[in-house]
């Protein structure tokens, strides 16, 4: 629902369009699929990509920036959070390469997320990979501020957390966020969020990570 809602939203950008007319057409998108609107909404154009919990002054669309959109809806009681970062009118090289930094730290995240192992290993292993970017080390910015990712399910954030030295052992039935944010301050922020639940063999992705910067849904 969630991921179609993200669809959706990114066919009506345009070039003045405000921050504001974007969250309510996503409000009335979730209505369109289900929902009874977004259960929160973050939209975030150029520079203010790079805080990761938003801004609250109103920002305005115009070429060359990159847009971030972290929203979400109920269902059931059950929650979705689902975050896309990707230009408008073109990306810039770096924006390129960093993009592609993100997503590959999101992947290496998912590759490590084994039962039995410690959710730490899941937030080391995406740091390694951007680290192996040119990025960090550790919390040091350009980088990842936060954590890998957060339960979720009846709340939007629950127990247990994707974050360095957690010793709680990955078992089937967790669900996860997996979003390893990189934060370029005072440029932009790349984040890529999609979940995934714990089977018996190992993780499994609720959403496909997105496609690219510049065609997110592989459209």
């Amino acid at each position: 629902m969630t991921l179609a809602v993200h669809q959706a939203t990114a066919s009506i950008l345009h070039e003045g369009i405000t921050t504001t007319e974007v969250e309510q057409f996503i409000h009335e998108a979730h209505k369109k699929v289900g929902a009874s609107g977004s259960y929160f909404c973050i939209v975030l154009f150029g520079k203010a990509t790079s805080f990761p919990h938003g801004v609250k002054d109103p920002q305005v669309l115009k070429p060359g920036d990159l847009v971030l959109i972290d929203t979400g809806c109920k269902l059931h009681g059950y929650l979705s959070d689902i975050t896309r970062t990707y230009s408008f009118g073109g990306a810039s090289e770096k924006q390129a390469r960093l993009w592609q930094a993100e997503k590959d730290a999101q992947l290496a995240a998912f590759a490590a997320a084994a039962n039995g192992s410690p959710c730490g290993d899941v937030d080391a292993a995406a740091r390694v990979s951007l680290e192996s970017a040119g990025l960090g080390p550790d919390y040091d910015l350009p980088g990842l501020p936060h954590r890998t990712g957060h339960g979720i399910g009846m709340d939007i954030h629950e127990w247990p957390y994707l974050v360095k030295d957690n010793p709680q052992p990955l078992a089937p039935g967790m669900c996860f966020s997996n979003e390893p944010m990189i934060v370029v301050p005072g440029e932009f922020g790349i984040r890529l969020e999609d979940h995934f639940y714990m089977a018996e063999d190992g993780p499994r992705w609720f959403t496909q990570p997105a496609h690219s910067i510049s065609n997110p849904f592989g459209l």
